[in-house]
């Protein structure tokens, strides 16, 4: 699913949305939020809006973006135009949706924001994997990037990014982060469990992605700044939404979080499967 405005932004989100559903040979379906204006004051006894006329530009809009969809995939395409806020529509649909793909901005955004508030709320409280695009779009060839750190979100996420690289033909960079704030052993010894921490996380995926090479790195720095600078360049970033000092309602993590403001290239933030 891939929500739509009429922004620069959203269009790159949904020509990526378009190329993710080909490679996973999934339906796509296109969200336009009709966000009605509220007016209150004295004597203001009904919403001032044309109704039909928003409606009608909902649909316009999403049937625009189905037309340029169509021309990137060959996949079922189905449209929404749902009165409601961008935020409460795309994460009430979200319960059913594979993916839930938004820009990093909209039209509500100045061009210098670091990330709208509707990609920031949607990467905390969605129901499903959220992918935010930003504007730059990165060469095919490069790596797909993964913080690993053993937590549950986190084998969510290298699950995706093992995926996420064998359909692209990309190599896969595994990156775990250690400390050694309140802890009182050796250098190398922290080195070496964090090396071992990485390789549990990883185990099995060679076997069933035999295709994918996979490069390992393991060093002491912040999580965020670590990955950052690792994903320089990279096409695609995955992440857990929080990690192991987190806990399950907890809605995104300071390293996400971090990540999340400060990425170049797309970025998926993965999600535990929701509990019945």
């Amino acid at each position: 699913m891939v929500g739509v405005d009429e922004s620069e932004q959203s269009r790159i989100a949904l020509r990526w949305a378009a190329h993710y559903a080909t490679r996973h040979r999934v339906p796509l379906h296109i969200v336009y939020a009709i966000d009605v204006p509220v007016d209150f004051g004295p004597g203001v006894t009904a919403p001032i809006y044309d109704a039909e006329r928003l409606r009608s530009h909902g649909e316009s809009v999403v049937g625009s973006a189905a037309a340029q969809a169509a021309e990137l995939t060959d996949v079922a395409i189905s449209t929404a135009a749902v009165e409601g806020t961008p935020v409460a529509v795309l994460r009430h649909r979200s319960k059913s949706a594979l993916l839930l793909v938004v820009g990093s901005r909209g039209l509500g955004a100045l061009r210098r924001t670091l990330l709208g508030s509707v990609s920031t709320s949607l990467a905390r409280h969605a129901e499903c994997p959220v992918a935010v695009i930003p504007e730059t779009e990165l060469s095919s060839r490069n790596a797909v990037v993964v913080g690993v750190d053993g937590s549950l979100c986190s084998s969510h996420a290298i699950a995706i990014a093992f995926d996420e690289a064998a359909r692209r033909g990309a190599r896969l960079t595994a990156v775990h982060v250690w400390s050694e704030f309140f802890r009182y052993e050796a250098r190398a010894t922290m080195q070496t469990e964090a090396e071992a921490v990485l390789a549990e996380s990883l185990a099995g995926y060679a076997e069933k992605y035999p295709e994918v090479a996979v490069d390992r790195v393991v060093v002491q720095d912040r999580p965020a700044a670590a990955l950052l600078a690792v994903a320089e360049g990279a096409q695609l970033i995955v992440v857990g939404s929080h990690g192991r000092g987190g806990f399950a309602g907890m809605t995104l993590g300071s390293v996400a979080q971090a990540v999340l403001h400060g990425a170049e290239c797309p970025l998926i933030i993965a999600r535990p499967e929701p509990t019945t």
